[in-house]
Order: structure tokens, then C-alpha cells, then sequence
């Protein structure tokens, strides 16, 4: 896999870029925005710089890292002559499948396809090219640069030598690939979002306050970050995603949305890349303060 292209200069995308790019990939990053890509190169920088103060990494590899990004608008120049395109695009199943339909038309026929979707069915996603076999989930953990699982989905038509070339290539990137079957929200999303779901229905019917229930998780549960501190990170319009994802998937309603959680979304409160969620968040500052509609 000496040839990369990442679609999607997001927060993922870019993680990603940077975790290939580090480890000698040639890696084509691709949006359709000029000013999401130029963004993603500074994020990518900001962050080796930090690892190069931790000497973690030397200037040389964080030279050699950005130098190995190259950066495209336009998805058919994008894709030409890689091994494998890894689809880091908005958890919107309609954006995914036109997505693939053109990875598919540009991408070599040797490509790999792979999507960092956290709970959209694959077999799907695979029904949309005309390479199913060569269609995988690749689910990398937010922040990418830092955290090591990687979920391996296959999908119901998957190559095994794929799904065995997925898991090596994870190792190869200093990962620790999990291979999970092809069901809503997978193994990660269908444990870890019903749990911030019920946190928001907790907080929406009135048992304890935001910061009491992230310190009931964080002291009681020796959870690194409360479930409500993690859905802001998350982002709570990816968290409604995959709840409508599991809930018209599995036909339970133990798993429907929160309405607190549905009019938050509506109401443009998306939690840490909005500014405002459970908690409020200035640029520069770590101090959590809670939001002024929870007080």
C-alpha cells in the first residue's frame, strides 16, 4: 500500500493522513473545500510539532511527514494510481454511497476501498461499486494520531485476502486491528453510544446535573473522560447518526435518540466543533464549563 488517498479533510481525515503519511505512505488528501484542506495541513503540522517537542519524532520525520501529503480538489486526479482509498467523509449514509460510486469510477481496478464509516453497514456501502469484494471497513478511533484500535469490518462479499491485508496494514501503522462482523454500529459504536445516549437521557429527565454525571463515570467508573465530555468531543450530530443508525437497524427502541440529544442537533448545539454542546468551549482554553442551558 505504498499509495494512499484519504477523502475527507476532517478531523478523521486528517488523522489519518497523518498516521499514513508517517509511516512512508505516499498519501493524496482530497476535499472538494481549498480552505478544509489548507486547515488540515496546519492540524497535521500543529501535531507533529507537538510530538517533535515530546521527542517522540525528529524535524526530519516531520518534515518528511507533510512533505508525503499531497493535496487535491478534485477526487479523479485524486485517486489515480493508489492501492487503497480510505473515505473519512460525514457519517451520512446518501454522501457515502455517492462517494463510493465515484471512488469506484476513478480509483484503479487494484484499489482497495475502504471507509472509516463508525456504523453504516459495509455490504451496503459495497452494493454501491462494482468491486464489492474489494470493499472493507477501516473504523479509526478519534484522535487518530493517538489512538491505536482500528475496527476491520468485512462486508458480506469482502475477499478474505483483503480483510487479511487490512489487519496487516493496521499493524504496519503501529494499530491494533479488531476484525468485526458487518451489524449496526459494529462492536465500538454499538456498546459506546447507547452508553452517552442513556448519560443524556439521565441528565434529560432529571437525575443529576452534567458535570455530576461525568463524575460519576470519571471517579466511580475510572472512565478517562465523562459520557457527556465525550459526546461533545464526539459530536453530538455523529452521536444522533449512529443512534438512528442502531435504532432503524436492530428495531429496538431501547436504542432511539434522546429527545434532548434530537433538539440540541436542531438547534446547532453539536458540542466541541460548534463551540457549544453539554459544556462550553473557548479556543486556548481546557476549562470545562458547562453550558449555560444545564444551569
Amino acid at each position: 500500500m505504498s499509495k494512499v488517498a484519504v477523502i475527507g479533510a476532517g478531523t478523521m481525515g486528517n488523522g489519518i493522513a497523518h498516521v499514513f503519511a508517517m509511516k512512508g505512505h505516499e498519501v493524496n488528501l482530497i476535499d472538494i473545500s481549498e480552505k478544509a484542506l489548507e486547515k488540515a495541513i496546519l492540524t497535521i503540522a500543529k501535531n507533529l510539532d507537538r510530538m517533535v517537542k515530546k521527542e517522540k519524532i525528529t524535524e526530519k520525520v516531520k518534515r518528511e511527514t507533510i512533505e508525503g501529503i499531497a493535496t487535491f480538489t478534485d477526487m479523479k486526479e485524486g485517486v489515480k494510481g493508489v492501492d487503497l482509498v480510505v473515505e473519512a467523509a460525514t457519517e451520512n449514509v446518501d454522501l457515502k454511497l455517492k462517494i463510493f460510486k465515484s471512488m469506484d469510477e476513478f480509483a484503479p481496478k487494484k484499489a482497495i476501498l475502504a471507509t472509516n464509516t463508525s456504523s453504516i453497514s459495509i455490504t451496503k456501502i459495497a452494493a454501491a461499486t462494482n468491486r464489492p469484494e474489494k470493499v472493507i471497513g477501516m473504523h479509526f478511533m478519534n484522535p487518530v494520531p493517538v489512538m491505536k484500535l482500528v475496527e476491520v469490518i468485512p462486508g458480506y462479499s469482502t475477499s478474505k485476502s483483503v480483510t487479511k491485508k487490512i489487519i496487516q496494514l493496521s499493524k504496519d501503522l503501529g494499530k491494533i486491528p479488531v476484525e468485526v462482523n458487518d451489524f449496526p454500529g459494529f462492536a465500538a459504536n454499538r456498546i459506546l453510544v447507547p452508553m452517552l445516549n442513556e448519560a443524556i437521557i439521565t441528565l434529560h429527565e432529571g437525575v443529576a446535573g452534567v458535570e455530576e454525571i461525568d463524575n460519576v463515570m470519571k471517579l466511580g467508573m475510572g472512565h478517562p473522560m465523562g459520557p457527556l465530555q465525550l459526546a461533545d468531543f464526539v459530536g453530538l450530530d455523529v452521536c444522533l447518526a449512529i443512534c438512528r443508525v442502531l435504532h432503524e437497524g436492530l428495531g429496538n427502541p431501547k436504542y432511539a435518540p434522546c429527545p434532548l440529544l434530537v433538539n440540541m442537533v436542531m438547534a446547532g448545539k453539536l458540542g466541541k466543533k460548534s463551540g457549544e454542546g453539554f459544556y462550553k468551549y473557548t479556543p486556548g482554553s481546557k476549562d470545562l464549563v458547562v453550558s449555560s442551558s444545564f444551569k
